[in-house]
């Protein structure tokens, strides 16, 4: 049964990777580079600074560092605990995959730190911003969608790698707003 859904999820790789074409291939460049979303995070931290001033803000700075330093590597460590190869080194899809770019990461791909670092994001600022802006947290987790599939798109990770990473980084998200909301509490901030 796992050999079915791993070739269900190359199947649908090749699916969604083929939708591609050059015309597109600079967005999806642009979506999936970690400094594309500078403007966002000053955003958001601009909108953490009116809500909550000078000192829950410096909290909530260190919530998120260690909420990214978390899904992170706890992606690494599963990249090479699992050990599973990114498409593009994969060698029975490589030639009938569609590779944006020359370099495709290290070798393994399970689970995207991207789709985990950017739903963890989404979730963690939506939750503790939707009082501010209505609607916050549908746009995070459709920016953080976008940036998901921006990784298959590229050719870097599997679907199941994106669905993953999205979970996981839901779950570490939403953590992290109860270890944010108790620190505000536990501290009198």
């Amino acid at each position: 049964m796992l050999q079915e859904l791993l070739q269900l999820d190359k199947d649908f790789f090749i699916y969604l990777n083929g939708l591609g074409t050059p015309q597109w291939d600079n967005l999806f460049q642009f979506i999936s580079h970690k400094l594309s979303a500078v403007p966002l995070y000053i955003f958001l931290l601009l909108l953490s600074y009116q809500k909550f001033g000078i000192k829950k803000t410096l909290v909530l700075l260190i919530s998120v560092a260690l909420l990214i330093t978390v899904t992170d590597q706890l992606s690494n460590f599963f990249k090479y605990g699992v050990a599973r190869l990114r498409p593009c080194h994969d060698p029975e899809i490589m030639p009938v995959m569609r590779l944006v770019k020359s370099y495709c990461g290290g070798q393994y791909g399970y689970f995207s730190a991207h789709a985990a670092n950017a739903f963890a994001i989404a979730v963690f600022f939506g939750s503790i911003l939707k009082s501010t802006i209505k609607y916050i947290g549908v746009f995070l987790v459709l920016w953080a969608a976008l940036v998901a599939y921006s990784r298959i798109y590229l050719g870097v990770h599997f679907p199941l790698d994106i669905i993953t990473g999205a979970v996981i980084g839901s779950l570490f998200g939403w953590l992290f707003v109860k270890l944010f909301i108790f620190a505000l509490r536990k501290f009198s901030l």
